[in-house]
């Protein structure tokens, strides 16, 4: 079955709201072993969402639309959808009791709005999608053998109905529809151009499954898809091409599917039973931040320093002072320094450390220069790194390879 995804809101082109929900649906869509061909985003303009409605009929044999359909002028949706299948709109009266019944179990001290009633109205042959957590209720409606679905562009209320209702709903008109399975190895120290040259016959001739690339942060992500009758057999067409990938560039493969770094090093850091902590100057915290981002971070997360100023680096975390004076801030002598006094200060077993100069304007280095340092009760270890953008993309790259130093230093402890 193939499957297009329309957004209707001026907010979404004046990128005042992001487009979640075109993400969101996909990954559904593709869960589902759907072909999903188009996404597109129209304004509140009925002349253009009519156009893009037909486009999507006239090749696709469902599309989903969101948004537009609430209580103020602007949601026009109803209208562009019956104007495209050449019905009027009706009144539904049911759903006027339901408007306002909502409205006087929730704000029974205020005066019921009568432009709620707009969302009373859909187009006549269309049935209603019912909209659980929201006012708004969707609508599906068959145009020339499309079927075409309105649902709000509240994401809570309209994933609600894409989980309940309507997927349910398009696999029953597709006869139960095919398994999708996706497998993705993360890799880090290789950059996205080599990775590609050394899997670049098996993105040629990949078919099923296909093999494609995705660069976050520095991390590469390598995406292995495939098509069967059953996530069994789907997976049993992946896992050859898997060992082959892992075969020819393994030594930079750090985990799977969720195996985020974070949750590696936390994985490592239970199995001996230790504990870390950061020292950071140039990323602010960052590095710190990543490592609580999963619940229960207390269990092998003990606390950061951010020693920005020279001489907290002096004052708490132990630097000497002759080490700022002959080599500067930004050197591997200062971060190696962070790195040892924090694993002192904090108690923990390993810590790492940040300096650098992530500009816009030069610190000591030329911008982009930053510096990690690992301590662990075996090793220290350090690496200058050269990393490219602006001071933000700096920053955060930074994070990501510090945390890929750790569980290299870990590893080798």
């Amino acid at each position: 079955m193939i499957v297009e995804t329309l957004a209707v809101g001026t907010e979404l082109l004046l990128g005042q709201i992001a487009n979640t929900n075109a993400k969101d649906i996909a990954i559904r869509l593709a869960e589902s072993g759907f072909t999903h061909i188009n996404q597109a985003v129209v304004g509140d303009n009925a002349d253009r969402m009519g156009a893009a409605i037909r486009l999507a009929v006239s090749r696709a044999d469902a599309l989903i639309i969101t948004g537009g359909i609430g209580p103020t002028a602007d949601d026009i949706t109803r209208s562009a959808v019956a104007g495209v299948a050449g019905v009027p709109l009706i009144y539904d009266e049911t759903h006027e009791h339901v408007l306002r019944k909502r409205w006087n179990w929730m704000r029974p001290d205020k005066p019921f709005p009568e432009s709620n009633l707009r969302q009373a109205y859909r187009p006549e042959e269309s049935h209603v999608v019912v909209n659980a957590k929201g006012s708004a209720p969707g609508f599906r409606i068959l145009i020339e053998g499309c079927w075409v679905f309105s649902l709000p562009g509240v994401p809570g209320e309209m994933l609600a109905m894409v989980d309940e209702l309507v997927l349910p709903f398009l696999r029953e008109q597709a006869g139960g529809g095919r398994a999708v399975v996706s497998r993705v190895l993360r890799s880090w120290g290789m950059s996205e151009a080599k990775v590609g040259e050394e899997l670049q016959d098996l993105f040629d001739v990949g078919k099923n499954p296909t093999v494609a690339f995705l660069a976050s942060s520095g991390e590469i992500k390598i995406r292995l898809t495939a098509l069967a009758d059953t996530q069994e057999e789907a997976r049993a067409l992946i896992a050859p091409v898997e060992s082959e990938v892992r075969s020819r560039i393994g030594n930079v493969i750090f985990g799977a599917d969720d195996d985020t770094i974070e949750r590696v090093i936390r994985t490592e850091l239970e199995k001996r039973g230790w504990m870390i902590g950061t020292a950071e100057s140039a990323t602010g915290g960052l590095v710190g931040r990543r490592l609580t981002s999963l619940p229960g971070a207390s269990a092998t997360f003990r606390g950061s320093i951010v020693a920005y100023a020279s001489d907290l680096k002096l004052g708490i975390l132990g630097v000497p002072p002759e080490t700022i004076a002959s080599h500067g801030v930004v050197s591997e002598e200062t971060a190696e320094a962070m790195a040892r006094g924090a694993r002192s200060v904090l108690g923990v077993d390993v810590a790492v450390a940040v300096t650098g100069s992530a500009g816009p304007e030069p610190l000591e280095q030329p911008v982009g220069t930053m510096i990690v340092a690992v301590a662990t009760p075996s090793v220290a270890t350090v690496r200058t790194l050269h990393m490219p953008g602006d001071r933000e993309q700096v920053r955060a790259h930074t994070a990501t390879a510090a945390l890929h130093l750790v569980r290299r230093a870990i590893l080798e402890s």
